[in-house]
């Protein structure tokens, strides 16, 4: 029997994923099995170049710690999803405990969150390096880039427990069909029963601190940086300059806007199907732009990773050499 139907809390849920897109299945299956694999090459990738490098920068290292978060957060959602794809039988939905999607849920959000503080810590690495260059050896150090790498990963996950909690003692009522391919924050506000805003005061407080409080301070770090470059006389040292933001300005315009459109909205404004397809978007196809955008952009990450490989050629060549007879 369902208990959900008199707004009490439900056994479990089932995520309806793409079942009512069987003939889809096998095509979409195949197409994220590859970009899957694509994203956690790539990131693995850039960390094993990134742990090779013998003195690393401080951004190479919040490089490492982004590339490390995209991998886990992949992994926590993408698995499942073409576990769901592959598995016959699920014609209205594939099951998941209460529990389960509470503790997935709660690790989206907190490596969601972990990656705004940390995009907004990048900010701030970038304007010390343009606007005070020569303190930034004695500003940056490895223990303050191994502070705010633990302080991104503490706030992430303290705002992800709160918001989790906030959400998973509301009331679900009626159907326990979850339109979405994981627990997802809208799919399970659209599911509760409630009736007005102080419902919705938990996603608003976490947008507030995990996109509103980075954005401004990445604002504020961007704006002292174009200051100090029209202060350049030297056209080639300002584009040098500004180059090396180029990369952090792509990945936190991709990442505040897709977590933006699809967060910071009214309940009532909610299309299931609609917000399905965007979170397919941005679950699967930016963290394997991320790896690309840094490792163009990049010299120290392509050089290093281009030494990775360089390696791992010939080490091949001198297996193939002692196999051969």
């Amino acid at each position: 029997m369902d208990n959900t139907s008199n707004g009490t809390r439900p056994c479990g849920f089932l995520l309806q994923g793409f079942s009512e897109f069987p003939h889809l299945r096998p095509a979409l299956f195949l197409l994220l099995l590859a970009v899957h694999l694509a994203t956690v090459s790539g990131n693995l990738l850039i960390l094993v170049a990134v742990t090779s490098v013998p003195s690393r920068p401080p951004m190479l290292l919040f490089l490492c710690q982004l590339s490390a978060i995209e991998l886990c957060y992949t992994l926590v959602v993408v698995p499942r999803t073409l576990a769901d794809l592959a598995a016959p039988g699920h014609g209205r939905g594939s099951p998941i405990s209460f529990l389960g999607c509470a503790v997935q849920m709660q690790l989206f959000v907190a490596l969601g969150g972990a990656e705004c503080f940390l995009l907004a810590a990048m900010a701030y690495d970038r304007y010390v390096a343009i606007c005070h260059p020569l303190r930034y050896a004695a500003v940056v150090t490895p223990g303050l880039c191994a502070r705010l790498a633990l302080a991104c990963c503490l706030g992430g996950l303290a705002v992800s427990l709160g918001i989790t909690v906030a959400v998973f003692r509301l009331p679900f009522c009626g159907s326990r069909l979850l339109v979405h391919f994981f627990c997802d924050i809208t799919a399970l506000l659209h599911l509760a029963c409630t009736r007005g805003y102080v419902d919705e005061l938990p996603l608003l407080g976490t947008c507030l601190v995990l996109l509103l409080l980075p954005s401004l301070l990445i604002l504020a770090s961007y704006g002292a940086i174009a200051a100090a470059l029209r202060r350049l006389h030297s056209p080639g040292g300002r584009c040098k300059a500004a180059s090396t933001c180029a990369s952090h300005l792509a990945v936190s315009f991709l990442h505040y806007g897709c977590a933006t459109f699809t967060y910071v909205r009214p309940k009532a404004s909610y299309v299931p199907r609609r917000d399905r397809t965007l979170a397919l978007v941005y679950t699967n196809v930016t963290p394997l732009l991320y790896p690309l955008i840094y490792s163009l952009r990049n010299r120290e990450i392509t050089a290093a990773i281009l030494r990775v490989l360089e390696r791992q050629r010939r080490g091949q060549v001198w297996r193939h050499g002692l196999c051969e007879p």
